[in-house]
């Protein structure tokens, strides 16, 4: 009766596909009566690994014993769901769904067509931005029989499902060693997409002679280890040393935090706004737990974030132009060299945070600032667990198969009974 699915993802890892694929396996273990869980976990990158012990962690473990048992005594699976980028999607069950995060740009890789087309039967993504690029997506492609070529262009069908907004009682304050009172929070990996040295730079031109505001860089490189922070440490210092004479303040915040760690954070009463200028983002997941957690946001108004942040009346939403991405981030098959994403501009960037600045410090009772506690409230309601689960778990069976999958089971009860 039950489907037997393989979840195949960086379940263990602390990245954005770990998350991802966390979500997949909560949504999944909402309905057991429907489905018989198996587990394949994946590395990403150099990444650090999740070194949690609770009931979740052990269940995992455990199921991950079963599905070596099952691999190697030759059992099949009829639903696969394959949490990463798409050059990595294979045929590995009756039912293929691929389930990826990330479209950055205005474009998709030929071979991420090619891979959702021939090997998967529907594709799940995070935002609304993910679906419309891989749907409007083309290439121009040759026919091998005539030499004719055409539009190639997405066949699969695609499905949207946001993330769910996390709830915690009870959050301990951490301990932030800052001497400013105002504090802008960026939380992003130290990589050219999420655009650091810009956001560092222009914070810095735009505050340099108030010495009671501060930015604090919750980042790292590659890992949360000891020489991962030496090394972003180094290279911060020396970047901050180049830039003009300031009193503003910049904090680097590194190491591993647990998701309680992390909402404490965005939760303090010293960190005042949240400030992302990136590129681009499948969703922006960082973004997303600050405006629930009641944090003013001051954003680049473009890609995945915008499924959240709804319009300009929610955020201080900064301008950009759309430009092709830079050379050095182009990577073979995921971020193609035809592909562009947003570049904010530096002195809407700097006006926005001027002014989400002067909301708060002036407490601006109709300010955007003032509304974000509310905005959080409305977030909390539209994007809830129990609604996203139920989603999710409809994309990988549609609603009349559930149904009769439940008539089934409630059958074979009745006839027991």
């Amino acid at each position: 009766m039950k489907r037997k699915i393989l979840l195949k993802g960086p379940l263990l890892t602390r990245s954005g596909y770990g998350e991802q694929s966390r979500f997949a396996l909560r949504a999944l273990r909402t309905r057991e009566d429907l489905f018989d869980i198996f587990i394949q976990p994946l590395q990403w990158g150099a990444t650090s690994w999740l070194a949690m012990e609770d009931e979740e962690r052990n269940w995992i473990d455990q199921v991950i014993e079963k599905t070596i048992g099952h691999i190697q005594g030759g059992g099949k699976f009829d639903i696969s769901l394959q949490v990463t980028i798409p050059n990595e999607w294979e045929k590995i069950a009756t039912t293929n769904i691929g389930y990826t995060a990330g479209i950055e740009t205005t474009k998709v890789a030929p071979l991420w067509l090619q891979k959702a087309n021939d090997v998967t039967d529907k594709v799940i993504v995070v935002s609304t931005h993910s679906k419309n690029v891989y749907e409007n997506t083309s290439v121009v492609a040759t026919r091998e029989e005539t030499q004719e070529t055409f539009d190639y262009k997405l066949t699969t069908p695609v499905d949207v499902v946001n993330y769910p907004v996390k709830h915690y009682s009870n959050l301990e304050e951490i301990e932030l060693n800052v001497s400013t009172n105002f504090n802008f929070l960026s939380v992003a990996q130290f990589g050219p997409r999420k655009n650091l040295p810009n956001t560092i730079k222009w914070f810095v031109e735009e505050f340099k002679d108030n010495g009671d505001v501060g930015l604090i860089v919750k980042s790292n490189i590659a890992k949360n280890c000891f020489m991962d922070r030496e090394r972003i440490f180094i290279d911060l210092k020396g970047f901050i040393s180049s830039l003009e004479s300031h009193k503003c303040k910049i904090y680097l915040l590194h190491g591993d935090m647990t998701d309680e760690e992390m909402h404490s954070l965005y939760r303090h009463p010293k960190v005042s706004a949240l400030l992302a200028l990136p590129h681009g983002e499948g969703y922006g997941l960082p973004i997303f737990e600050a405006a629930y957690s009641g944090l003013p946001v001051v954003a680049t108004a473009w890609s995945g974030q915008l499924d959240f942040l709804i319009d300009e009346q929610n955020f201080y939403d900064v301008s950009f132009d759309i430009q092709p991405v830079q050379k050095e981030v182009v990577w073979e098959n995921v971020l193609i060299e035809e592909s562009m994403w947003a570049y904010p501009r530096e002195q809407s960037a700097k006006a926005k945070m001027k002014q989400c600045y002067e909301d708060i410090t002036q407490n601006n009772k109709q300010s955007i600032a003032a509304k974000s506690s509310d905005f959080a409230i409305s977030l909390a309601e539209k994007f809830s667990a129990d609604k996203l689960y139920a989603q999710f778990v409809e994309c990988i069976v549609p609603v009349e198969e559930i149904k009769a999958m439940e008539e089934e089971i409630d059958g074979l009860l009745s006839d027991l009974l």
